[in-house]
């Protein structure tokens, strides 16, 4: 990636609507060479999609918690079948695996507290091979960034 394609990176994380016409000036292209490097942005997996950005507490989502698990069981078939139930659950935006004390870590979103409670009872620990679970409740965001630090100078 060059510096033309660092900066068509970073506008399009920052306004993803941008049209090309517009995101060529920015970048200080003409549109088709623009195009043609989005497309290949595009097909190399460096832009893997667009969407847009919404706010959770309007879509009813106030609640975000942390949830950290460890497993009991580390067997390729447990791991698979954690992971599995992972990605089918909508209230799990994020799930990373770990070093240290837990061995995942879960960003969720929740409508109430009562829901969020559903959602461990009759999901989360009733998966096999939780030996346990903590959480921590987000009470406010000091940052939130969708945008990657993309570097201007030089190529990556």
């Amino acid at each position: 990636m060059d510096r033309i394609d660092a900066k068509i990176v970073r506008a399009l994380q920052e306004d993803g609507r941008l049209t090309n016409q517009d995101l060529a000036e920015k970048v200080g292209l003409s549109p088709s060479p623009c195009l043609r490097r989005v497309r290949n942005l595009e097909a190399d997996g460096v832009i893997q999609g667009y969407s847009a950005l919404v706010d959770q507490k309007a879509c009813g989502y106030p609640i975000t918690c942390f949830m950290r698990i460890r497993l009991s069981v580390h067997s390729e078939e447990a791991v698979q079948r954690f992971e599995a139930k992972i990605m089918e659950t909508e209230a799990v935006l994020d799930c990373y695996l770990m070093t240290g004390g837990a061995d995942y870590q879960l960003r969720i979103v929740a409508e109430s507290l009562d829901a969020y409670e559903q959602l461990v009872r009759h999901t989360i620990q009733r998966l096999p091979g939780i030996a346990s679970i903590e959480t921590s409740f987000a009470y406010g965001v000091v940052k939130k960034s969708r945008v990657l630090p993309v570097k201007l100078e030089g190529a990556l």
